[in-house]
């Protein structure tokens, strides 16, 4: 009896722990289910582009699938209506400079490929039964192995990859495949009118319907680079020389977002490069004419990666733990935040002269200002290393010269943006401002340049 009173004492015990375990993975579930909604929705939210683009291939395949559901154009086109369904999955892509890409590749690689894997087909028939299998063999071998080495080349590699690829695919599928299919001639013009259908369809659908433009994107990706890095040269120059303030002397601040808006521009390159590349096959669009110079973007992005990899060495330098250091440095303070604030200053106008698609009357003014700013760097160094204190190490004496030829290098990788800049804007033929806006400008430049050069006043009695 005391046994059987146990176990009826330990059942609902036991059932308990299961009923419980049973909400803990309901509960579980339902946590997995709402972080991933939590992530579907911020995904879109983030660029509601996203959510259009894949509405946009499923109405291409809705609208390709119609070769299947509609009698006539099924009898058409044959069995070979699987091609248009499968080249709008490979060839639908994102952006409008992509899906043409990849259309325009596969439809000259299919037809180049078809046309001539025919004729060997025909070349081989004539030489005999016997030789025949071994003519088609050795041309299969041959374009594929010449192709496959064409595709390391860098040009082929970047904008014909996927067409080389396409036409290894086709010549083999056509030239093996003829050896058992009577009609060849017939199956090669169905499976190059499906996949034109298809690829015609992904173009038009991608431009039609809310087009995303690569050219667009790359445009609007160089003016973010040129504000973030603009953000940067002041941020990381500010916290070079921010004395306290509950953090150590000399410590940066990795968390503070205008000092790691660099490190965006330095992760760039595969971006620009794949948007420069894809923005060569669209159309004209907007405001970017036939034959937009979208190669000299290129050269922005790296003009403005050289002033990043420079922004990073400067980052790198200010963590010093040597006292006499830090307090030559803070003399330098005045003269280094003045260059960082007129190079931000002139970053910050050639991302709106490249937003715009207009000249800007300051960015002559703004470089001269640059230079003068510089000139009152080497000469506050030069006032402040003759003599040196006695207690400075030489250490101290490469930091501080670092700190300032950093600084230098920075000011100078910006004015080679501003070259490029000023390039884009000439080719582009971007708009220029009014006469009078222009007359203003000459004349404050003139008179800057009239005046009687730096004046700076470095203290250096504490030292």
């Amino acid at each position: 009896m005391e046994v059987n009173g146990g176990s009826s004492k330990e059942m609902p015990g036991f059932l308990t722990r299961v009923w419980q375990g049973i909400i803990s993975i309901f509960a579980m579930v339902k946590s997995c289910f709402r972080g991933f909604f939590e992530r579907v929705w911020k995904l879109g939210k983030d660029d509601p582009r996203r959510v259009v683009h894949s509405l946009k291939v499923g109405l291409a395949l809705t609208l390709v699938s119609l070769f299947y559901f509609m009698r006539p154009l099924y009898d058409g086109v044959g069995g070979m209506a699987i091609w248009a369904v499968m080249t709008v999955v490979v060839v639908f892509e994102y952006s409008v400079g992509a899906t043409l890409s990849k259309g325009l590749n596969r439809g000259f690689a299919t037809l180049l490929a078809g046309s001539l894997a025919v004729g060997v087909h025909e070349l081989a028939s004539l030489s005999g039964d016997k030789s025949e299998p071994i003519i088609l063999g050795i041309s299969v071998f041959l374009q594929a192995t010449v192709f496959t080495f064409l595709r390391f080349f860098p040009t082929i590699k970047t904008r014909y990859d996927y067409g080389a690829m396409i036409f290894i695919l086709t010549f083999s599928l056509v030239s093996v495949s003829g050896y058992r299919v009577d009609k060849l001639l017939e199956m090669a013009h169905q499976r190059l009118s499906t996949i034109l259908i298809g690829s015609a369809l992904c173009v038009l659908v991608s431009m039609l319907v809310c087009p995303v433009w690569a050219g667009e994107d790359l445009h609007n990706l160089i003016a973010k680079n040129l504000d973030k890095l603009a953000a940067s040269v002041e941020g990381v120059v500010a916290e070079n020389f921010k004395e306290g303030e509950g953090e150590e002397e000399g410590e940066i601040n990795e968390e503070n977002p205008s000092v790691l808006g660099y490190k965006c521009v330095l992760n760039s390159k595969p971006t620009e490069e794949a948007l420069a590349n894809f923005a060569r096959w669209e159309p004209a669009h907007g405001p970017f004419g036939f034959r937009h110079p979208w190669k000299q973007y290129l050269k922005i992005g790296m003009a403005a990666r050289y002033c990043a990899y420079s922004l990073e060495a400067l980052n790198a330098c200010t963590n010093s733990d040597s006292q006499a250091a830090q307090e030559l440095t803070q003399h330098l303070k005045a003269v280094c935040t003045k260059v960082g604030h007129v190079s931000s200053d002139l970053l910050l106008d050639l991302s709106s002269t490249v937003k715009k698609m207009t000249t800007s009357s300051h960015t002559d003014l703004l470089v001269a200002q640059l230079n003068i700013a510089v000139q009152e760097l080497q000469l506050a160094l030069k006032i402040l290393s003759n003599p040196l204190p006695v207690h400075v190490s030489i250490p101290d004496i490469v930091l501080i010269a670092t700190v300032a030829s950093l600084t230098v290098e920075i000011s100078a990788r910006v004015e080679d943006v501003a070259e490029a800049v000023e390039e884009l804007s000439r080719i582009a033929h971007f708009k220029t401002e009014t006469a009078e806006e222009n007359k203003q400008k000459a004349a404050t430049i003139k008179a800057l340049a009239d005046s009687d050069g730096p004046h700076v006043a470095i203290h250096v009695d504490s030292l």
